[in-house]
Formats: C-alpha cells, structure tokens, sequence
C-alpha cells in the first residue's frame, strides 16, 4: 500500500534548508537526521538557492520535489566527421 505524503510547512522547509546551507552539512545527512527524503531536502535546496542567492534559506511554497527541467545548458555538439569518396 502507497505511503501517505506528508506535508511540510513553510517554517520546517526553510529550518532544513538553513541547516544545510548554514553548516555545510551534505543534503543527505541533514535528510537522515531529519527523516525527510534526500530528493526532497535538495530541492528545497536548490529551488532557495536559485530564488534568493547560494546562501538563501527560504523556500517556495511547494512541498516536494520540483519537477525536472532542462537547465538550457547543452554540451556543444561536436561537427560529424565528413567521408568524402
């Protein structure tokens, strides 16, 4: 049977990511010692840092990961080598 998901509210997702941020701890070790999801905690994570600053300790009102995106960033495509007959 599927797990209930739990909801986070504001205070707790901005502590977790202070805690991170502030002390430099890893994502998951802060995730363990909280008992959230590692994924959950780097998205708060990464979301606060994009939104205020690599230092920032807010967090969007969203309570779990944020979907995937492409950043935009491509590798350069390397030109096909041309055989010539």
């Amino acid at each position: 049977m599927a797990e209930k998901r739990r909801k986070f509210d504001a205070e707790f997702r901005e502590g977790a990511v202070r805690i991170v941020t502030e002390t430099g701890k890893p994502v998951g070790q802060v995730a363990k010692d909280l008992g959230i999801n590692e994924t959950t905690l780097a998205s708060w994570v990464s979301r606060a840092r994009r939104v205020g600053g690599a230092g920032a300790g807010t967090v969007s009102p969203g309570d779990g990961p944020a979907p995937w995106r492409p950043s935009g960033r491509r590798s350069p495509k390397r030109a096909a080598p041309h055989h010539q007959r």
